[in-house]
Parts: structure tokens; C-alpha cells; sequence
């Protein structure tokens, strides 16, 4: 099947190979662009290098490959799947991969440890008040550094060549621009954006775990059901 995918222009990467591995075609469409705060980052790695932190958490790519060059002291490192750790790893970081796709299970993943300990969190300006909220009701010191904010594109999603529609993330489809079409399969990457896809009315036909090899392994077994 021919899949888009939404993804920040430029991150797409090795997309197509991995799509590659499970049958597919993958292409990206861009509902949100990227912006940086260069003075939030620089606060982020003045604060980091004077060793204000005991652990650092990164929920997404982006900010790992931002502020990874630019790092000169490693507290304790947790990435959320394996694509930003492999971002932190091409500088040199080595980092602990979260056992899931969501920044829900963070904080049961360092248990105890996260008592009294201060996490610098950079990301993106989307709130995630559940985790910060975890983090102080086991004991820690969350310290969000909003790094980049996300804007809608304003573009019209290229989907009118695709079999489906992978949407990552709740905000690239709450901003997205797109036309449905009732041979369109739609997808979400995980629980957290088909919820929100839910809400708004339009039902996900596969919800994979949080990454994209696990929403194209749901996607196949979908196919394999329907005897595709």
C-alpha cells in the first residue's frame, strides 16, 4: 500500500526503508512546520552543563538532534523509543530507551530513582500535563524547556494518490488539512491520537503503539483479516 505519513518537513529520514520491511510505500505530508527558540535552548544546555540536572528525558527526535551537539555534561539519559536515542547516539550520548512509545510510562520506568531528582524536559510547546504531573506526584523536579513550538503548515495534504493516512501525533491531525475519502484507510500511531481522532469524529481503522513499525505491523495483520 502506498501510506503518507505526517511528519515535520525533513523528518522523515529513513521512513521509506523501514516502510520497506513490512510491504509498503511510504511518503510524508506536512501539517505542521517547526519553529526554534534558540534562547529556550541555549537556557536548556547553560543549565544542563552546569550539572543542574540528575536526568534528562526526551519524548521526541527533534530536540535530541537540537541539543545534542551541544552538550558537554550527561546526567542520567532517557529517550522514548528508539529513533531519538540513535539522534543522541550519532553525537556520542549514550542514553536508557523507554520499554514504550508514550511519556506516560516514564516515570514507572525510573520508580524510586526519580525522588527528589530534578528532569530537564525539552520539547516542544504542546502541553503534557500528566507528565509533569507524574513527575511531581513521585517525588521529582520537573523542568520543561519548550524548545520549538509547532504551527499548522496551512498546506492541503498530498493524499490523493495514497491507500491510507498515517496520522503520528494528536496535533498533526487536529491541524491537519486534509480530504476524506471513503477508500482511504485512516490510521493512528497510537492510543493518545486515536482518542483524539475519535473525538473529533473520524474513527482510526488500525491504532499501532506508539511507533511507526508497530502501526504498519497492525496495519498488515488489519489486511491480513480483511484477506488483503
Amino acid at each position: 500500500m502506498k501510506v503518507a505519513v505526517t511528519r515535520l518537513q525533513g523528518k522523515e529520514k529513513n521512513d521509506g526503508e523501514r516502510c520497506a520491511r513490512f510491504g509498503h510505500i511510504c511518503y510524508s505530508v506536512h501539517p505542521l512546520r517547526s519553529e526554534i527558540r534558540q534562547a529556550e535552548i541555549a537556557a536548556f544546555i547553560f543549565a544542563v552543563n552546569k550539572g543542574e540536572f540528575d536526568g534528562l528525558f526526551f519524548a521526541s527526535a527533534l530536540p535530541a538532534k537540537i541539543v545534542a551537539p551541544l552538550l558537554k555534561k550527561f546526567p542520567r539519559i532517557i529517550a522514548i523509543g528508539p529513533q531519538t536515542a540513535k539522534e543522541l547516539g550519532n553525537f556520542g550520548i549514550s542514553c536508557e530507551t523507554l520499554n514504550s512509545y508514550y511519556s506516560r510510562n516514564f516515570v514507572p520506568y525510573l520508580g524510586e530513582w526519580i525522588r527528589g531528582k530534578h528532569i530537564g524536559i525539552p520539547r516542544a510547546d504542546v502541553p503534557n500535563p500528566s507528565l509533569i504531573s507524574a513527575i511531581i506526584d513521585a517525588g521529582g523536579i520537573p523542568h520543561e524547556y519548550r524548545c520549538y513550538c509547532l504551527e499548522p503548515s496551512g498546506e492541503l495534504l498530498s493524499i490523493d494518490g495514497a491507500d491510507a493516512i498515517l496520522f503520528t501525533s494528536t496535533l498533526s491531525f487536529t491541524k491537519a488539512i486534509w480530504t476524506k475519502r471513503t477508500d482511504l484507510l485512516v490510521l493512528a500511531i497510537g492510543d493518545v491520537t486515536a482518542a483524539a481522532m475519535r473525538e473529533a469524529g473520524t474513527n482510526p481503522v488500525v491504532v499501532g503503539d506508539g511507533s511507526l513499525e508497530g502501526s504498519l505491523r497492525a496495519l498488515n495483520e488489519y489486511l491480513t483479516r480483511r484477506g488483503v
